[in-house]
């Protein structure tokens, strides 16, 4: 049966490039067709109807012209802007980080629903979030676990016992941790039982107990660290977005990874 010559859909603008003079592809990631791309022609002409509604971090409503190339965009309509991920460039590069991470692992995803579903969610919590890098973080564990990366951390890679949190390490080559007894030969970062904990701990807990998580920027910028080492080895290639997020954070003194006053700190075990 022939496909519809048009389709409507929703979806999340993950990124734009420029086509010829006046128009710009679009990425989109949408809950049942997963990561499609499709023209919006005119939007860079200062009038143009379309150009609020594709802008890179929106969620609209579209109306898709299928072609023998790239499909059309002929109708769209916001249903959300996130307007305070553009009000902070922290928040900002934050959520074009988890737009990124979607975008290069779309066509592995098993479940686009549910994944379009987690990074919708993940840019509402990152509007909003006290400690936005740390819903982040909880995001790049979901990703990794979906993607097939999940990280082993309750056991040794090894040997298979229980690593103990003084003298681990994290070995994303060999799939999660390494005890102090296995670590020679392993290429390892060495990782603190703060960390060690906290990972575990936001690794099987839903959101809402890890956002009440306290955590100050040096286990912040850890945490990070492992779970970006993570990353870019399943993708074999930088996530491109962390560069701005380090621009922004070398230029702002606060670190937005520190929760609330009053938030419980990180408990041990999970």
């Amino acid at each position: 049966m022939a496909q519809p010559r048009v389709y409507r859909t929703e979806a999340i603008v993950l990124r734009q490039r420029p086509l010829a003079e006046a128009d710009k592809v679009c990425v989109l990631f949408t809950p049942l067709h997963g990561r499609i791309e499709a023209v919006a022609k005119g939007v860079r002409r200062s009038r143009s109807r379309l150009a609020g509604h594709v802008e890179p971090l929106t969620r609209s409503r579209f109306l898709i012209a299928r072609t023998r190339s790239l499909d059309i965009i002929t109708q769209a309509e916001t249903v959300d802007a996130f307007p305070a991920l553009h009000a902070e460039l922290d928040r900002l590069g934050l959520a074009l980080c988890a737009a990124e991470l979607v975008d290069r692992f779309t066509d592995t995803a098993a479940d686009v629903g549910a994944l379009y579903r987690l990074l919708l969610d993940t840019l509402r919590r990152l509007e909003s979030a006290p400690a936005p890098a740390l819903a982040l973080r909880w995001f790049e564990l979901r990703l990794l676990d979906d993607q097939g990366y999940r990280p082993q951390l309750g056991r040794c890679v090894r040997c298979d016992d229980a690593p103990p949190p003084e003298g681990a390490a994290f070995a994303v080559g060999a799939g999660g941790v390494v005890c102090p007894d296995c670590r020679t030969g392993i290429d390892g970062r060495p990782l603190s039982p703060r960390a060690f904990k906290l990972v575990r701990f936001m690794q099987s807990a839903p959101y809402d107990q890890s956002a009440q998580v306290r955590v100050d920027a040096a286990l912040g910028r850890e945490i990070e660290g492992h779970l970006r080492a993570a990353i870019e080895f399943a993708l074999d290639q930088e996530v491109r977005a962390a560069r701005f997020v380090e621009l922004v954070r070398s230029t702002a003194p606060r670190d937005r990874m520190t929760a609330a006053p009053g938030d419980r700190p990180a408990r041990e075990g999970g």
